[in-house]
């Protein structure tokens, strides 16, 4: 298996060369909140929201000046803003009481905070501290498991499987590539199996081809 993400990971690099998260962010804090924030929504309107709250509210402390409903008005653009506004601003109490106002580098820690799965988590370690990680969202996913390298129905199955088919040292940019691949090509209603540089080792394609 790891032959084989190997192939699919160098074509991948190819294909997009300038894969990397697509959150904008200044700090770690800043992408724990953009990553709660997009949640269920694109990574371009959590961009459109934070481009302006965090030039007025840049940390922990400047969060823990707003009230809910005024988190909520700043964030109203985006789907589940006020169970998000709620968690942002529990997550930020928990940062000061529990963390020192710090961003936390471990799993298990970044998981205690509200409004933080493994997805959060994987993404913070990964993009702020250079942890090797996988964050399966919807794309990793769906991705994933097309093409043959996870067999899995739910998304820790599928992280586990792909840590297992990938070196460690790949995770991180294997997480940014199977995104960008997902994003612009193997789309979840009309994947464009015909133009994807992959599909020699999808199993997806695979099967369309045998039924044809």
């Amino acid at each position: 298996m790891k032959n084989k993400s190997l192939k699919i990971i160098e074509l991948l690099k190819m294909e997009y060369p300038d894969a990397k998260c697509e959150l904008d962010y200044g700090t770690p804090f800043q992408l724990l909140v953009a990553t709660i924030l997009s949640a269920q929504t694109t990574d371009k309107k959590v961009n459109q929201v934070t481009d302006q709250l965090f030039k007025e509210y840049p940390t922990v402390d400047d969060f823990l000046k707003l009230s809910q409903e005024e988190l909520e008005q700043k964030i109203k653009i985006i789907g589940l803003y006020r169970n998000k506004a709620k968690n942002i601003l529990t997550m930020c109490r928990q940062l000061k009481e529990n963390f020192n106002g710090e961003v936390p580098n471990t799993m298990e820690d970044i998981i205690s905070l509200r409004g933080a799965g493994r997805k959060t988590a994987n993404v913070v370690l990964s993009n702020a501290f250079g942890v090797p990680a996988i964050a399966v969202d919807t794309h990793v996913f769906r991705v994933a498991n097309r093409i043959g390298l996870a067999h899995a129905e739910d998304v820790l199955k599928t992280e586990k499987q792909l840590q297992e088919a990938i070196p460690k040292d790949l995770w991180s940019l294997a997480h940014h590539l199977i995104i960008f691949h997902g994003r612009r090509c193997c789309f979840a209603r009309k994947p464009e199996c015909e133009r994807c540089v992959i599909n020699v080792y999808c199993h997806y394609y695979g099967d369309i081809v045998e039924e044809k």
